[in-house]
């Protein structure tokens, strides 16, 4: 049995009752678990398996192939601010999208993993903002080798992210852009209006 601490990045539906799980880990990179009879009112997986929570595993490595099989998840941190508005979760789909298209799946990831973890934590706290995505795309962009430090004309990163992978970014990109400029701006607060 192994263990391994990981962020939940999909779920999709193998049958009636069961799962396959994708997730992130920083050791193991990105992999897939199957987590029998999930979808089962009394399953010990009930409430533990949603999107973007991190959380403690044990599951036993597959003897072929890439499908382990889950016996315990625990969250250790549910992020439930995440799901206060559709811009928090579209964002956090981006940024998991955009992982998938640039690593290999079983590759350690340990800068990238630390970076998602910590865009999501603070996506459970505050909205998106173009910022936000673009500082996103250069940090990546930089852990991956594809731009030096330090500050790059906007949108840059993700250009050099699909110049070099040969693939074009996630579709949610654009569509977080655009849910980003279609919110009203809040202008701040003038000293002593309280």
């Amino acid at each position: 049995m192994e263990q391994a601490h990981a962020i939940l990045i999909h779920r999709l539906r193998y049958s009636e009752t069961t799962l396959i799980v994708s997730w992130c880990s920083a050791e193991l990179g990105l992999f897939k678990t199957i987590a029998k009879g999930a979808l089962r009112p009394k399953s010990a997986f009930a409430g533990q398996l949603d999107l973007f929570v991190s959380s403690e595993l044990r599951f036993s490595r597959a003897k072929n192939g890439d499908l382990h099989t889950l016996s315990e998840a625990r969250w250790t941190n549910p992020r439930l601010g995440l799901r206060q508005n559709y811009g928090r979760v579209l964002a956090a789909t981006y940024l998991v999208k955009l992982i998938e298209l640039v690593v290999e799946p079983h590759a350690p990831l340990p800068e990238i993993y630390a970076l998602l973890t910590k865009a999501l934590d603070y996506l459970g706290d505050h909205d998106p903002s173009r910022a936000f995505v673009e500082r996103f795309e250069l940090r990546l962009a930089e852990d991956l080798g594809l731009v030096g430090a330090g500050s790059q004309a906007p949108g840059a990163s993700a250009h050099a992210i699909e110049e070099n992978f040969h693939k074009r970014l996630p579709v949610q990109r654009r569509q977080l852009l655009d849910w980003i400029s279609a919110r009203p701006k809040i202008p701040p607060a003038a000293p002593g209006a309280d």
